[in-house]
């Protein structure tokens, strides 16, 4: 008996030196289970986020849930003022289901717009405060929303397309006692006027967890923006993350990332779920964030790769380690910039994730490898069928099988993730886009009549497991923590008087997350580069992480047999005058011109002399 018990136990122990995190991947699992057997109550008790609010406004109603410079709203101050905003929202002649365009900064009448819409069984579309001009109007049409609601100091973009809002019959309020435009209503005159009465339930009553709460937008993998559809199901999921990560009830989480983004959304809702408190800061900024830490008591904090590599550069200081952050949740942090963080702020649990804003799968580093994303863990493919396939990058389509079905990645090469579409992982595609929805379905992936999302991003998964992003697919890269689509990128290059036709492509720069924007671009007949009137033009109609970091001069630009730009080539050149024979140019931000782009200003830039 005895030697059957010391197999046994040798047997568990070389299983465990084979797979040395199996345990840690049961926990997750389980931990995943628990949230979907969450879910599916929700669903058949028809439970939205906006019913557990209530709950926390009744059970803590003096506990502060928003932080904001030096104002404290409480969870009862919430709901007054959200009671307010819908109660103005009914005056103003919204009608149940409708979507309203919220364009404003992080504030907390951010939340109680989002709220007071949902009171009122409306819903609501996120538009980055960034954009101007066609893309505005763009962003706006496809969410079908004819309210927008404006902040005060954003006044100049919307006059800009007003006579297009009221050709269109949009109705524009603006957040401020005074509008200077007769075709503009002050929302803060009206909130004065309104009631702030509790709203009948009865008036939502048609909400289900398949109606869609809210449109943000994504770049996706091609084109301009699109409204990811995000319904009060997908809320719910998305709410439970941050707790899965281990946010607790007791936590206080400082939101510096903008609203209009899924992640820091996540962290509104998370905390509504948990009925904890959001430090919330209107724009990110390094030399006040640990100040903020510490004035809010802060014990989590949200992030973007580009934000920790900024903390990690600012002047070491006595008080780094002097905080009560214990957990940060975030994506796209480098290995090196996660070992000095830690090194430089303290023991804080980095929990990095993988995670799409329309997509159906998301991942979370949950055993703390530095670099990964996740492991691919077999219990986790059962409870989520997906795969990391073959993808060719020159073509830009999944590698298939004499079959005809999709060939799995090897450990250690890219590969394109797809994630099974199914009641339990469900995807709900853009709002008045189907061609664009469609795109994203992948059929026939492992077997006949199956259907797939396509993430649009190439990961990699090593002997080990674990799994690490690769890049992105397609049309679109990252900056400065924002999706740029090339295609809206080139179609504003190409009105620039001396400018034919513009390929549009993201270059890596050393020590810097995401890639840089780079044109290839083509003259019209007879006219000569106009540097200082280019620079005018992108600095006018794009958002700085938008612009061009690096203009290539060509004669003629290489295309498919589909009239797609090929772009592999000009990535692998990329800015590096030993490489590119063409004239180069460096958008000089000191000076605000493209200037030629020499061995020097390249070797500074590559250096980070130059920061970008």
């Amino acid at each position: 008996m005895l030697a059957w018990v010391v197999l046994a136990a040798v047997i568990v122990l070389a299983f465990l030196f084979r797979h040395p995190h199996f345990f840690q991947d049961v926990q997750y699992v389980r931990t995943l289970l628990k949230t979907r057997r969450r879910m599916q109550k929700c669903i058949q008790t028809n439970y939205l986020i906006l019913d557990r609010f209530s709950e926390v406004v009744e059970s803590q109603p003096h506990k502060p849930f928003i932080l904001f410079k030096d104002e404290t709203f409480t969870y009862q101050d919430a709901d007054v003022l959200s009671n307010k905003t819908a109660r103005a929202f009914l005056r103003s002649g919204l009608k149940t289901g409708d979507t309203v365009a919220m364009f404003l900064g992080n504030e907390p009448m951010f939340i109680w717009l989002w709220l007071g819409l949902v009171k009122i069984g409306c819903s609501a579309a996120f538009l980055n405060y960034n954009i101007r001009s066609k893309c505005l109007l763009h962003c706006l049409s496809c969410s079908g929303a004819k309210t927008l609601v404006a902040a005060e100091e954003l006044q100049d973009a919307v006059e800009e397309v007003l006579p297009t809002l009221m050709e269109q019959q949009v109705t524009v309020f603006i957040l401020a006692d005074r509008c200077r435009n007769a075709d503009v209503g002050s929302f803060n005159e009206k909130m004065s006027q309104a009631s702030s009465e509790p709203i009948p339930k009865d008036v939502r009553s048609h909400l289900t967890l398949q109606s869609p709460a809210v449109y943000i937008y994504t770049s996706g993998t091609t084109g301009f923006p699109k409204a990811a559809v995000i319904t009060h199901g997908k809320l719910w999921v998305i709410s439970s993350f941050l707790h899965v990560a281990g946010l607790n009830s007791k936590d206080v989480i400082y939101i510096c990332l903008p609203l209009y983004h899924s992640a820091a959304f996540v962290g509104i809702n998370a905390a509504i779920d948990g009925g904890l408190t959001v430090a919330l800061r209107n724009k990110f900024s390094a030399s006040q964030f640990w100040d903020d830490c510490r004035k809010y008591n802060a014990t989590v904090i949200q992030y973007i790769g580009e934000i920790m590599r900024y903390l990690c550069n600012t002047p070491k200081k006595l008080d780094d380690r002097n905080h009560k952050v214990r957990l940060a949740v975030g994506n796209g942090i480098r290995p090196d910039v996660w070992r000095d963080f830690i090194r430089r702020f303290g023991n804080v649990q980095i929990k990095e994730f993988y995670g799409a804003t329309e997509g159906n799968i998301g991942f979370l580093n949950y055993s703390g490898k530095i670099g990964a994303i996740g492991r691919d863990n077999f219990l986790r493919k059962i409870l989520t069928p997906y795969s990391v396939i073959k993808f060719d990058v020159d073509r830009e389509e999944p590698l298939r099988d004499s079959a005809g079905f999709c060939i799995p990645a090897d450990k250690g090469e890219p590969g394109l993730l797809v994630c099974a579409i199914s009641v339990n992982t469900p995807f709900s595609g853009y709002a008045r886009d189907l061609q664009q929805t469609e795109k994203k379905r992948l059929h026939n992936v492992h077997k006949k009549g199956d259907v797939y999302f396509n993430s649009g991003d190439l990961l990699r998964v090593d002997e080990d497991n674990f799994m690490y992003f690769h890049d992105r697919v397609g049309d679109t890269f990252r900056w400065k923590g924002e999706n740029v689509a090339t295609t809206e990128v080139a179609d504003v290059l190409t009105c620039a008087d001396c400018i034919k036709e513009a390929n549009v492509y993201g270059v890596e720069v050393p020590g810097l997350e995401g890639r840089a924007g780079m044109a290839a671009v083509i003259l019209s007949k007879g006219q000569t580069f106009d540097s200082s009137g280019v620079f005018k033009h992108v600095e006018n109609y794009l958002p700085a992480y938008a612009r061009p970091r690096f203009l290539r001069i060509q004669s003629s630009l290489d295309i498919t047999g589909t009239f797609k730009h090929l772009k592999v080539k000009l990535r692998e050149q990329s800015f590096n005058p030993n490489q590119v024979t063409d004239p180069l140019y460096f958008l000089d931000e000191k000076i605000k011109d493209y200037v030629p782009l020499t061995l020097d200003i390249f070797n500074s830039v590559i250096s980070g002399k130059i920061r970008l």
